[in-house]
């Protein structure tokens, strides 16, 4: 009887217990936000056999040519690329073993340069040169991509680099035209390893001057302008448009091709 009388206050506490705990329950699957897709050029793709294999090694503006890149040289090169953005010299270095994998590659088509020669405050963000602190100076940066290339070379595969692409004015965490130093450094390591060079600073440089320079006010005025059309860099903005990914994606294919295998 004790128990029979003692079983309704069981009862009112196991209830108490579980409205608390769905408290604390974490929000229904469908309250989530829904996850960010992730890039398909950050997608391992399988290879086509009997296809050369081909490597692009390289920052954002790497991942942003990848897809045109393979689009069009699909039925002639497997191509792939480091799942993740290849940054500055220093992550090359640490993570170059895993990005090569076991696999032969024939040709690599990489580059490092505009994760290098930015400034960063001590939380890692984004800050004007006079608050923070460079990535690698260009010293640096020779020794550190001096020491990619002996590597990269040591794979045996045909290698190609491409130079740094512009760094507009009012670019945070970089100064305009910083790229030049940096590219002077990598075609002088490119002279003395016999490595062929993909010139897409150049062509960029080039394409751009067939408009007018935007002045720095618009910047201030509006930070998200639309890119005029013909532009293939974004205003004030390292990145590119897709005419400017595509068009870049035409150079990578061009140099690529020069390198692949002779297929009997």
């Amino acid at each position: 009887m004790k128990f029979l009388s003692f079983y309704p206050v069981l009862m009112a506490v196991a209830l108490a217990v579980n409205a608390a705990s769905e408290k604390n329950l974490e929000p229904a699957a469908a309250n989530k936000p829904a996850a960010k897709p992730k890039d398909p050029a950050l997608i391992e793709v399988a290879d086509t056999p009997g296809l050369p294999r081909v490597l692009l090694i390289g920052d954002s503006i790497s991942i942003g040519y990848t897809l045109p890149v393979r689009e069009k040289l699909k039925g002639l090169a497997n191509v792939h690329r480091p799942l993740e953005n290849s940054g500055d010299t220093t992550r090359g270095l640490a993570q170059l073993d895993k990005w090569l994998g076991a696999g032969h590659w024939d040709v690599i088509h990489f580059n490092f340069g505009l994760h290098d020669l930015k400034y960063l405050d001590e939380k890692g963000k984004y800050v004007p040169p006079e608050q923070g602190k460079q990535v690698a100076p260009p010293e640096v940066y020779r020794q550190r991509l001096r020491e990619l290339t002996v590597r990269l070379k040591a794979t045996g595969a045909k290698l190609i680099f491409a130079t740094t692409t512009p760094v507009p004015l009012g670019t945070l965490g970089r100064v305009a035209g910083d790229e030049k130093a940096y590219n002077q450094v990598a075609l002088a390591v490119m002279k003395e390893l016999g490595v062929s060079v993909d010139d897409l600073c150049a062509y960029v440089i080039e394409e751009q001057k067939k408009l007018p320079p935007r002045p720095l006010s618009e910047q201030a005025a509006n930070k998200r302008l639309a890119p005029r059309p013909g532009e293939v860099q974004l205003p004030f903005n390292v990145h590119f448009t897709p005419e400017g990914y595509d068009q870049l994606g035409g150079l990578v294919v061009a140099s690529i091709k020069k390198n692949l295998p002779v297929r009997h």
